[in-house]
């Protein structure tokens, strides 16, 4: 009675674990919830420019749009975009979809069918890899290398391809480890896209989420002769996830951009169009770039509550991070077995039941090992160093 295509479909950041958290909840306790990086849920606000640019033209958005989105939202886009050196790209090529999750069911949607290979990372957020096998499709991972800072081992990748392969998956900046890939990295990758005649599906949301002593290189300024799906929004540079602001930037040579884009129109305008009044504010916070800097400021509170949360960890005997260099998350390391558990879930549930915090285990982003976990740095400073000193605890009472 079941699509066979969902055996294997699964999201441990909202899995098993989770639905215990708010089982306990239910029974009146407090959980802190470092599972999802949902800005909202820790006290961040919109930005006024968003707000205003919602409220004071909502009407525009009581009926359906362009099924590609409204003109002056991916106008907006397509100017982002170009000055962030992607080249060939126009208005037109531009999808606005409800988030990235949208956004990466239509892009495998329109290139992968059954059978069909696409190489992503490990460790990987788990939405590629469950739309790759919605859509039938083989998830085939490659290596990303915790010795060189989680950069992709670009052999592995290569040696990956097979008659099968249609497309590879960056996640740059990465979800869920927070590294930057190199631009020496990136090339690479490009190069073989261009050598073995694949597509690149490029991650990018947490682009404007990087810390100073990174610098993130968009997959598709590298060149116009290979096809890059870029995929953005504004859920967390601008703390809106309930959104559900994403969009597609489809660039490469032109025959092929325009066949991917005639599917991309097919599989758009079956859900006719995504939500009109989010589309309202992408000029306005395109264009608020302060908003962001600020957050990532030595003032800001994600700056601050990074810097508690490595320093906390720093701390911990038995715990290694590498400290995030964008986005939300780190993925420090344990020894599970040393602990006394068999797999990383078993660890993560008696975190949660023994100091009420709530985690994902890495073998819920795919990681290879059991020694892995993710948190996000979104509460407050004093409230992130209570919550890693709790880890540590727990750790050492083990």
């Amino acid at each position: 009675m079941i699509s066979s295509n969902l055996s294997n479909v699964r999201s441990d950041i909202r899995g098993e674990i989770y639905y215990k958290a708010l089982e306990l909840e239910k029974n009146g306790e407090k959980i802190l919830k470092l599972n999802t990086g949902n800005p909202a849920a820790f006290g961040f606000k919109m930005p006024q420019s968003i707000k205003n640019a919602i409220v004071d033209n909502f009407d525009k958005s009581l009926g359906y749009c362009d099924l590609k989105g409204m003109p002056a939202a991916r106008q907006a886009i397509y100017n982002y975009h170009l000055e962030n050196g992607i080249k060939a790209i126009s208005p037109d090529d531009v999808f606005i979809t409800n988030g990235v999750s949208e956004a990466a069911y239509m892009a495998i949607t329109a290139i992968c069918g059954p059978g069909d290979e696409v190489l992503v990372p490990t460790p990987c957020y788990s939405l590629w890899v469950n739309m790759i096998r919605m859509c039938g499709g083989e998830a085939v991972f490659y290596d990303c290398r915790e010795d060189n800072e989680w950069q992709p081992d670009v052999q592995c990748i290569e040696a990956s391809i097979t008659p099968k392969t249609k497309a590879i998956l960056l996640i740059n900046p990465n979800n869920p480890t927070g590294a930057v890939y190199t631009k020496e990295v990136v090339q690479s990758i490009y190069d073989i896209a261009r050598k073995h005649n694949l597509i690149i599906l490029s991650d990018e949301i947490y682009d404007r989420l990087v810390y100073p002593e990174a610098t993130h290189i968009p997959t598709g300024s590298l060149g116009d002769d290979v096809l890059v799906m870029t995929f953005n929004g504004l859920s967390k540079s601008h703390c809106v996830c309930g959104l559900r602001c994403g969009w597609i930037m489809v660039s490469g040579p032109a025959d092929k951009k325009q066949t991917l884009v005639t599917a991309l129109v097919t599989i758009a305008s079956v859900r006719l169009c995504s939500n009109a009044a989010m589309q309202l504010a992408i000029p306005a916070a395109l264009a608020d770039t302060e908003y962001t800097k600020e957050m990532l400021s030595p003032t800001g509170r994600l700056y601050l509550q990074r810097k508690v949360a490595i320093e906390e960890m720093n701390k911990i005997p038995g715990l290694e991070v590498m400290p995030n260099k964008a986005a939300l998350y780190m993925f420090p390391k344990i020894d599970t077995a040393a602990l006394g558990f068999k797999t990383d879930k078993e660890f993560a549930y008696d975190l949660l039941l023994k100091k009420k915090i709530l985690i994902v285990p890495g073998s819920g982003f795919y990681a290879k090992d059991q020694n892995h976990f993710r948190i996000v740095c979104l509460p407050a400073p004093e409230q992130m160093g209570e919550a890693i000193r709790a880890i540590g605890d727990y750790l050492q009472g083990k």
